[in-house]
This record gives structure tokens, sequence and C-alpha cells, in this order.
């Protein structure tokens, strides 16, 4: 009994000494109470301080981490449109590129008299070159035989093979190939042909130049227009390398071809053959 009585005292001894300090802190400055408060609190600013330094440190990092994260989400913001730029970006140079692409077949559309069909690859040989390849154009569209390919930047080769809706076309770069070309500067005639091992590397040679031919490297070299195959003046490639054949009476140089017998897409047949029918 002594034991509950004594609990009960304790209990209501916590309760009024509660209910003193709730009056003491909630009175008004002027008050008695005031007074008492500023007496009790006293001791307590110390920890009070503590808690507010503690909460304010609280705050803080919380505001960091909330900053971290809007810079991480507003950093993604900025890589996505910097990704839709670089898009934007490739677009218009992909687009500026075909545009020159156009400029430069119309101007050599311009060389000719005969008609001309543009053409995509759809395949190709085995390899990384385009040595033969098939287009998408074919008897159905007037394409002959021997037919000259060319794109923006030169001659291409030929149309081998003919089926009515698409063709086949062997470049200039193939060991079966030969062009009657000519030397730009010099007007001298020559004869382009495909090499086995230049191929390759996308190059392809003129042979048999007789000594008294006088060939430079950086010459360019264009058809001639003396076979009935390849038009006049079409842009073929530029002399980079010539090869003395000792004890021999002739020579050999090596062309590198205007195309890019890597990246070919599109190109334009002119319909030789078609004119020669007629």
């Amino acid at each position: 009994m002594r034991r509950i009585f004594g609990s009960k005292i304790f209990i209501i001894s916590v309760v009024i000494i509660l209910l003193l300090l709730l009056a003491a802190f909630t009175a008004p400055e002027d008050s008695k109470l005031g007074a008492v408060r500023n007496i009790l609190t006293a001791p307590l600013s110390p920890l009070q301080k503590g808690i507010e330094t503690v909460s304010d440190k609280i705050k803080d990092s919380v505001n960091f981490f909330r900053e971290i994260r809007t810079a991480r989400e507003e950093n993604q913001e900025l890589k996505k449109k910097i990704e839709q730029m670089e898009q934007e970006l490739e677009k218009v140079y992909r687009l500026e590129k075909e545009n020159e692409d156009l400029r430069k077949i119309l101007s050599f559309k311009e060389q000719f008299t005969q008609e001309t069909v543009g053409c995509n690859i759809i395949a190709k040989d085995s390899g990384n070159l385009f040595e033969t390849f098939t287009i998408d154009r074919g008897s159905r569209d007037g394409i002959s035989v021997n037919d000259p390919v060319i794109n923006a930047n030169g001659l291409v080769g030929r149309v081998a093979r003919v089926d009515l809706f698409t063709s086949k076309v062997v470049s200039i770069i193939d060991t079966e190939s030969s062009v009657s070309a000519r030397l730009s500067r010099t007007r001298d005639l020559v004869i382009l042909r495909g090499d086995a091992q230049l191929r390759l590397e996308g190059l392809c040679r003129l042979d048999y130049i007789p000594p008294d031919v006088e060939v430079s490297v950086g010459d360019k070299v264009e058809t001639s227009g003396m076979s009935s195959l390849y038009p006049k003046g079409i842009i073929i490639g530029e002399i980079i390398q010539i090869t003395k054949n000792e004890g021999q009476f002739d020579y050999h140089a090596i062309v590198k071809p205007a195309v890019d017998f890597r990246r070919l897409e599109e190109v334009v047949v002119i319909k030789v053959g078609a004119e020669q029918g007629e």
C-alpha cells in the first residue's frame, strides 16, 4: 500500500511540476510566472541552442541533397537537349551534303545530251568496297548494258548486267575494268585499269604510259571520249604515285579515284545505250 501511495504521490508531484512549467512557458513576459520561466529556461538555453544548431545542420543537409537531386534532374534535361541538338545538326549536315551532291550531279547532267536516271544502291558483293554492286533500276527504266555510271564526284563504272527492275554495276577499280582516259593538264591519252592489289585500297592504275608523256603527281585524269562507252570529260581521279619500270619502254602511275568506293549510296546512270539503239 505504501508503494502504491508513494507512487501516486510521485506521479501527482510530476504532474504538478509539468503544469507549473507549462503555465510558466505560456505566461506573458510581465507576469510573475514569466519570471519563473526565465529562471527555468536559463539552464536549458545551451541545450536549446544545441538543438537549434543540430536542427539547422539537418535542414542544411536536406537542402543540400535536394539541390543535388535538382541539379541531377537539370543535368539529365540538358543532356537530352544536347542529344536532340546533335541529332538536328546531323540532319542539317546530311541535308547539306545531299544538296551539295545534287548540285554536283545537276552540273554533270548539263554536260551530257543523254538522258540520265538516279539510282539507289540496294546490294553489293562481299568486301568493304563497292567493287560490284546492284542498283534499283533496270530495263523497265531504260537502263542498258555498258551505260556509264557516275555520282556527284566523278566516274563510278558501267552497267554490266540488266534485269527488269535492277542492274549490276562494275566499278572502275574492278580488275575487269578498262577506261580510255586523258590527262587533264597535258591532254595526253592513257588507259586506266583495275588492279588486283590496288583495288583493295580503292585505287587503280594508268598502264603503258610512253616515256615522252609528261606525267606528274597531282595530275587529274578524266574520260577521253575516244570510245563509245564513256562520254568525254567525266572526272576519274588524281595521280598519287608514278612508277618507272627499269629496262622497259613504258611506265605506270597509281590513280586515286575521285569517288570514294567505301561510301557509295546513290549513283546516276547515263543512258548511252538507249541513244545508240535509236
